[in-house]
């Protein structure tokens, strides 16, 4: 199953990417995506996600073809 991944703000300089594609057959929910395509790396504090452009959690289902998304915590003023 292919899932497409993109990488936010600083997210991007942390992982050192913007976006790949991951080919995942074991790759049951967001958490599962981060730790495939991230095996060295815990996700920072507060990490944020998203599958198909709507907001989930770590624990989201994902699908063969969804494009999950990671961003750091939103701010705003």
């Amino acid at each position: 199953m292919v899932i497409h991944i993109k990488y936010f703000a600083s997210l991007r300089e942390t992982v050192g990417k913007q976006e790949e594609e991951l080919e995942a057959s074991a790759a049951a929910t967001v958490g599962d995506v981060w730790r495939a395509a991230n095996p060295e790396l815990a996700p920072p504090d507060n990490t944020l996600a998203a599958v198909n452009q709507v907001y989930g959690s770590f624990d989201t289902a994902v699908q063969a073809g969804d494009e999950v998304a990671f961003f750091p915590p939103v701010t705003g003023g």
